[in-house]
């Protein structure tokens, strides 16, 4: 192979040498596979779990990405592409390349996905996509073409999914848990919201959860001035039976729920807590299913949107 079809990497690895910030250790996952087989979901979920993706990058540029990355001292250690025969050059070019990058001691993994030619036809006629050989062949003819191809390809994967039998979801599922065995990934994002319903409910809240319903301490003269992080606030909206019966209830809610976003590959959940203003009985509340989350997860902030808009 040629020094500078990979960049120029070669010639200095040879000697011993490496440009500077040269940093070998990326996970590097190629996925691949047959046309309508769920690439897109595979890269969205290795997205979620944290890695770098870039669709259809022409494999001889991938060397030259890494050499690009390292030299500008990025912090990328995962990184997914998704390659095919939308880049006519990829059977060629792919397994010396590939096996350049694995003497550089690259951790590169082959994820193939591939699906019954029925199961494609119907994927196909409902999309209504062009498949990438169907210029010089039919539909049925591109696919079992394009089977034939990737035959030597799918023989040296690090792993083959037969995607016809999975929805979206399960697919990404799947893949995640395979990469959750090496690689950690990102868990789901929980963004936590007081907030007034006089200034309106956040666009993008997932979940609204009420507590108007609650004992409202503007109302008490001594209390009116502070907010729902005054711990004499919080000592009032405490003492109420009705407010740990709330919590409670609502909690199990989430315990209930949360595991079953993250199962169906969501990546954030926003729960909005609303009282009239967003001063003080969203803010308690908030802050203590705050507390009570950051028990099970690191991966929870709190916000208060509209505590200082009435002071």
């Amino acid at each position: 192979m040629r020094a500078e079809s990979i960049g120029g990497l070669a010639p200095l690895l040879k000697k011993g040498k490496a440009p500077f910030g040269y940093v070998k250790n990326i996970k590097i996952i190629i996925i691949t596979g047959l046309s309508g087989s769920g690439k897109t979901t595979a890269i969205n979920a290795l997205e979620d779990a944290g890695f770098f993706c870039i669709d259809n990058l022409p494999v001889v540029l991938l060397p030259k990405f890494l050499e690009l990355r390292t030299e500008t001292g990025s912090e990328i250690t995962k990184l997914a592409v998704v390659m095919d025969l939308r880049e006519r050059e990829f059977i060629e070019r792919y397994p010396e390349i590939s096996t350049e990058l694995r003497e550089q001691d690259y951790l590169l993994e082959i994820l193939f996905l591939e699906a019954s030619t029925e199961t494609l036809l119907r994927r196909y006629s409902q999309t209504r996509r062009k498949h990438p050989l169907s210029a010089e062949k039919n539909l049925l003819q591109g696919i079992e073409a394009e089977r034939r191809e990737l035959r030597d390809l799918r023989e040296i994967a690090d792993l083959v999914i037969d995607t016809s039998n999975y929805n979206v979801h399960e697919l990404k599922e799947i893949i995640l848990n395979h990469v959750l065995k090496a690689v950690p990934a990102k868990r789901m994002k929980i963004y936590l919201l007081s907030f007034g319903f006089k200034y309106g409910i956040p666009h993008d809240a997932d979940l609204v959860i009420d507590v108007r319903c609650l004992p409202n301490p503007y109302f008490v003269p001594e209390l009116k001035n502070l907010d729902g992080t005054s711990p004499s606030v919080k000592e009032y909206i405490d003492q109420w039976e009705e407010t740990h019966v709330f919590l409670k209830k609502y909690l199990d809610l989430l315990a209930f729920l949360i595991p079953l976003y993250e199962k169906e590959g969501k990546s954030s959940l926003t729960i909005a807590v609303g009282c009239t203003a967003g001063r003080h009985r969203s803010v308690s509340i908030a802050e203590t299913i705050f507390q009570e989350l950051g028990e099970t997860t690191d991966f929870i902030t709190l916000t208060h949107r509209d505590i200082e808009l009435e002071r």
